[in-house]
């Protein structure tokens, strides 16, 4: 079972799709959010979900104070799900759900997040999700914005785009979390 961890819908439960989809575990997401709220102010904060699956990442995020998510996965059925899981927590007006290819969304029009969530299936090429990130850093995300990168903590460490540095990365089970920020607001 998937459920929001905190925030104005903590406690809701979400649907997950069934083909195709790893849910970031609550534990995973409770750590995650933990990181994040240490960094950056979640309240009015614009968040773009990548490989959204079920939603949860962006719909936590919206839980906890987030002004819009915008949730991208290239599956119907995922999409679906999403739609049905902002309904559920009240979220559709502020939650805008795209059934696009990730590559194809990032070529498309740009706009400006405060926090990216990647979280792409385990057997992605690392190459390819390396030229995501960099698109992501170069149009996507804001001066002090935030990217957070799933992985399977047995595939390799996330390349890290010019501009951007790791602030943390850890390792929860078979997950590697690598949060990256900008390279010019990490202290020496």
């Amino acid at each position: 079972m998937t459920r929001i961890i905190a925030g104005r819908h903590g406690g809701r439960r979400l649907a997950v799709p069934d083909d195709g989809t790893r849910p970031t575990s609550d534990r995973v997401r409770e750590a995650v959010f933990n990181i994040l709220e240490s960094r950056i102010d979640l309240d009015g904060a614009r968040v773009l979900d990548l490989y959204a699956g079920s939603g949860a990442l962006g719909i936590e995020a919206l839980s906890r104070g987030a002004a819009s998510a915008a949730l991208v996965d290239a599956r119907r059925r995922a999409t679906a799900v999403i739609a049905k899981n902002l309904a559920t927590v009240g979220a559709q007006d502020v939650g805008s759900v795209v059934t696009r290819r990730v590559a194809d969304h990032l070529a498309g029009d740009a706009q400006i997040f405060d926090v990216v969530f990647v979280d792409p299936p385990y057997d992605l090429d690392g190459q390819v999700l390396a030229a995501e990130l960099e698109v992501v850093a170069g149009r996507w995300l804001g001066a002090d914005g935030i990217v957070v990168v799933e992985r399977s903590a047995r595939t390799p460490a996330v390349a890290v785009p010019g501009d951007l540095a790791v602030l943390v990365e850890k390792v929860y089970g078979d997950t590697r979390v690598t949060v990256l920020g900008r390279a010019s607001g990490v202290a020496q």
